[in-house]
């Protein structure tokens, strides 16, 4: 299909504030490899937003690649597969990524990586899309792990007119979801248009980043489709900036539509899907083999081999860093990019749904940290327009009633405060306590 640059769309709203970071996707070119398999894996009872699943095996069990091995009745749940086959050993206690805990099912594997017996789901309403997203055990693959038929929901109900298929990537380092686009592109483009038909979507916008051509010029043959006979499915160039692929500014960037204080993207009729996870959505309906593994960008200037690996759920990081030659002298591992991602405190953590990457750094990454000096850079950064400074200053004085006056719930933690301060204030980490303050105090209400 020629590609046809005057056939992109452009963005309609334009992102306040945001950064020009350097880019470091050292690995976009690097084809996805496999991760040797194994020899344990621990897989965390909630990967997700919302309730923890009760676990459905014990101590001594054999499993298969794909046993469902937890699950919930709550709504926000959804269940956890095993990603190895082998023998459960032991359910224990862990903490998770955000820091709570939370059980896992610990599995000695057998080294065959013998599968169930995968049967497709029948796909003929949205509903019957809904019940597949939520029996893949797909969630938010992007860090938030929000449960997907959750997102769904809505759009089954006609309340939603807009599909945003969010390509940004907008963090350095990260390369996966651009892989996906180039190494499972049918995948995307099988999945974008079962989204549009069986939600009754009226417009199919995708969203990527100028620093991605390749990737433009691939997603544009889903524009061009034959399925696409009304010309709703374009392509959208956004300018390289950070924090474009945030849900928020992406929605606005797209569609100029601002979503309220406490509201979500349906509530302006939008669903915002990561590319990744409409793949992995497709793939499941093509087959019926649940989400196992995840596509990780393992980088960072501790990493002498930084690659793309595909990684059993479980995998414990050290694993992932063995098989990508990092060096010993490691002082901080991430969860996730430099900017939203989040550290973790021990090699043996391990792999989730939600994980996108693991960067590992060397050296001594302190900064100095210098009194405010009011500069405003802050605020100027910030795409929510909110004023970090202010909000620091309120949480250091204990002024908690002028928090909620200084709209904090709306801070995406995007990570930019902290980013262009001159004074090396950890001004996100202050959001954070700030949000925190709020939610405690109505709790107690």
């Amino acid at each position: 299909m020629e590609y046809k640059a005057e056939e992109v769309l452009k963005p309609v709203g334009k992102i306040f504030g945001a950064l020009k970071l350097p880019h470091r996707k050292n690995t976009a070119e690097i084809e996805t490899v496999k991760l040797p398999l194994p020899k344990v894996v621990t897989i965390p009872l909630k990967q997700n937003i919302g309730a923890e699943c009760e676990p459905l095996v014990k101590a001594g069990d054999k499993v298969l690649v794909g046993t469902k091995i937890g699950d919930s009745d709550k709504p926000f749940s959804v269940p956890v597969h095993s990603s190895v086959s082998g023998t459960v050993k032991e359910i224990i206690e862990i903490f998770g990524v955000a820091g709570d805990t939370t059980r896992a099912v610990v599995i000695e594997s057998d080294g065959e990586m013998a599968e169930e017996d995968f049967t497709p789901p029948v796909i003929n309403t949205a509903e019957d899309l809904v019940k597949a997203a939520r029996d893949s055990g797909l969630v938010g693959l992007g860090g938030a792990g929000f449960p997907t038929h959750i997102k769904l929901a809505p759009a089954a109900n006609d309340s939603i007119d807009t599909l945003i298929v969010n390509g940004a990537e907008c963090e350095p380092y990260i390369t996966s979801d651009y892989r996906t686009c180039i190494e499972h592109f049918n995948d995307v483009i099988d999945g974008v248009y079962l989204l549009k038909e069986k939600l009754g979507l009226k417009k199919v916008v995708i969203a990527v980043e100028d620093n991605k051509p390749e990737a433009i010029k691939k997603l544009y043959e889903i524009a061009t489709d034959k399925r696409d006979e009304d010309n709703t499915v374009r392509i959208m160039r956004l300018t390289s900036r950070y924090p474009q692929g945030a849900e928020k500014v992406l929605v606005y960037t797209t569609t100029k539509r601002k979503i309220p204080f406490g509201k979500l993207p349906a509530d302006v009729g939008c669903l915002v899907m990561n590319i990744t996870s409409i793949a992995v959505l497709n793939k499941y309906v093509r087959t019926g083999k649940p989400l196992v593994a995840k596509l990780l960008t393992v980088d960072g200037d501790a990493v002498r081999q930084p690659k793309n690996v595909l990684v059993p759920i479980g995998t414990p990081i050290s694993d992932v860093l063995d098989f990508c030659s990092t060096e010993e002298a490691v002082s901080k591992i991430l969860y996730g990019g430099p900017m939203m991602g989040v550290a973790v405190t021990s090699d043996s953590a391990v792999i989730t749904k939600q994980n996108n990457a693991v960067l590992a750094f060397k050296g001594d990454n302190a900064v100095s940290t210098t009194p405010c000096i009011r500069c405003g850079k802050c605020a100027a950064a910030c795409p929510m327009s909110l004023t970090p400074a202010a909000v620091e200053t309120a949480v250091n004085l204990n002024l908690n009633q002028k928090l909620a006056k200084l709209n904090v719930n709306y801070c995406i933690e995007c990570g930019s405060c902290s980013f262009t301060c001159p004074a090396g204030r950890p001004l996100t980490q202050t959001m954070r306590t700030a949000k925190g303050i709020l939610r405690r105090e109505k709790n107690a209400k």
